[in-house]
C-alpha cells in the first residue's frame, strides 16, 4: 500500500513531469529520493519560520520602494441607483 501511496504522490505533486509506469518503475532510492524531496518541497518542516521571512521580505521590500504600500481608504461610498 505505500509504494502507490508513494507513485501517486510523487505524480500528483510532481505538476505533470511523472507518469505511472515511469515512477513505478524508478529504482527504489531513486524513487525515495524524489518522494523525499517532494514532500519538504511541500511540506517545509518549520512553517512558522517560513511565514516570518515571508513578512519580513515584504517590510524589506516596502521600506525600500520595490513594493507600494497600499493605503486603504478610511470611508465607504455607495454607488448611484440606474433609474
Amino acid at each position: 500500500m505505500m509504494l502507490f501511496n508513494q507513485i501517486h504522490e510523487i505524480i500528483f505533486h510532481g505538476n505533470g513531469g511523472y507518469d505511472w509506469h515511469t515512477v513505478y518503475n524508478m529504482p527504489i532510492w531513486l524513487r525515495n529520493f524524489t518522494f523525499n524531496k517532494l514532500k519538504e518541497h511541500y511540506n517545509p518542516k518549520d512553517q512558522d519560520d517560513v511565514v516570518s521571512k515571508s513578512k519580513s521580505a515584504m517590510r524589506t521590500a516596502q521600506s525600500d520602494g520595490i513594493v507600494p504600500k497600499i493605503n486603504v481608504p478610511t470611508y465607504v461610498t455607495k454607488a448611484s441607483k440606474k433609474k
